[in-house]
C-alpha cells in the first residue's frame, strides 16, 4: 500500500495546529495565575511540533521537494542512487494533496527533466524528460526522435561505461542529442528493438521520454502526461548513494 506522505503531513500539521490554537484560546480566558499552571502533555507536544511541521509542509509543498532515483531510465543524466531536488513552483503553485493550481507561474519547456505522477497509477512518482509540448507531433523511428517532422541530431560519443548499480548499461552507445536549444546525453542499445510510431500531443499534455531510450517506461508505451499530474522540475543532485557516496555528483545541476 502506498503511503501518502503529503496527506499525512497536512493532517499532522492541522491536528497539532488545532490543539495548540485551542489551548491558547482557552488560556486567554484565564487569569494570569492560571496560565502559569503546567500544560497538558498533548498540548506541550503540539506546541513544539506544530511550527516544525508547518515549515516542512510549506517548503515541501510550495518550494522544493527531495526525491531518490530508483531506476536506470534516466541514465546517463541521472544514476541509480541519485538524490535530487525538485522545484515545486516552476510550473505553478499547487495546493498539497488535492494538487489544485492556485497561481500560474510557468509551463514545462522542451528538454526539462520533470517529476510527475504516473498517469496509470498517480500514487507513483516518475521522472522523465519533456520532449513533446501540447500540439506537437512526436515521432520515434530507428532510435531517433522527430518533433513536428524535424529530426533531432545525435552525436556518437562511443561506448558507455556504467558504474555501480548501472554497470549493466556498459557498452551501450553514449550519444549527445541536440534539441536545438539544449544538448543532453542519452543511451542507446543498438541491438535492442525499440517501440516506434508517431502521435500528436493533446492540449494540456506532455510527451515524456527517458534518456536511457531502450530501458525506459515512458510516453511511447502509456501515452502523455496531463498537466494536473505535474509535480515539478528537477534541478540539482544533492547526494548520491550507491554502495557508498559519490562526492563528485553532489551539487551537480540537472540538464
Amino acid at each position: 500500500m502506498h503511503f501518502d506522505f503529503s496527506a499525512a503531513l497536512v493532517i499532522a500539521t492541522f491536528v497539532t495546529g488545532v490543539i495548540a490554537g485551542i489551548y491558547y484560546l482557552v488560556q486567554l480566558k484565564k487569569a494570569a495565575e492560571e496560565r502559569a499552571t503546567k500544560e497538558p502533555l498533548l498540548v506541550e507536544y503540539s506546541k513544539s511540533f506544530f511550527p516544525v511541521l508547518l515549515i516542512v509542509l510549506v517548503v515541501r509543498s510550495f518550494i522544493v521537494e527531495p526525491f531518490r532515483i530508483p531506476s536506470s531510465s534516466m541514465m546517463p543524466s541521472l544514476l541509480i542512487g541519485d538524490f535530487i531536488l525538485v522545484n515545486k513552483f516552476s510550473y505553478g503553485v499547487h495546493l498539497p494533496v488535492i494538487n489544485t493550481k492556485i497561481i500560474e507561474v510557468g509551463k514545462p519547456e522542451r528538454g526539462d527533466v520533470m517529476v510527475f505522477r504516473y498517469p496509470k497509477d498517480p500514487s507513483l512518482d516518475y521522472i522523465k524528460r519533456v520532449v513533446g509540448l501540447p500540439g506537437d507531433t512526436i515521432g520515434y523511428f530507428d532510435k531517433t526522435l522527430y518533433v513536428n517532422g524535424k529530426k533531432f541530431g545525435q552525436n556518437d560519443l562511443g561506448a558507455y561505461q556504467g558504474v555501480g548499480a548501472g554497470e549493466k548499461m556498459t557498452n551501450s552507445r553514449l550519444k549527445t542529442e541536440n534539441m536545438l536549444t539544449l544538448e543532453h546525453d542519452i543511451l542507446i542499445m543498438p541491438g535492442r528493438a525499440s517501440l516506434e510510431g508517431e502521435s500528436k500531443v493533446p492540449e494540456g499534455h506532455y510527451f515524456m521520454l527517458g534518456d536511457n531510450r531502450d530501458n525506459s517506461n515512458d510516453s511511447r508505451y502509456w501515452g502523455t502526461v496531463p498537466e494536473e499530474n505535474i509535480v515539478g522540475k528537477a534541478f540539482m543532485i544533492w547526494m548520491n548513494w550507491d554502495a557508498g557516496i559519490d562526492f563528485k555528483r553532489i551539487g551537480s545541476t540537472i540538464n
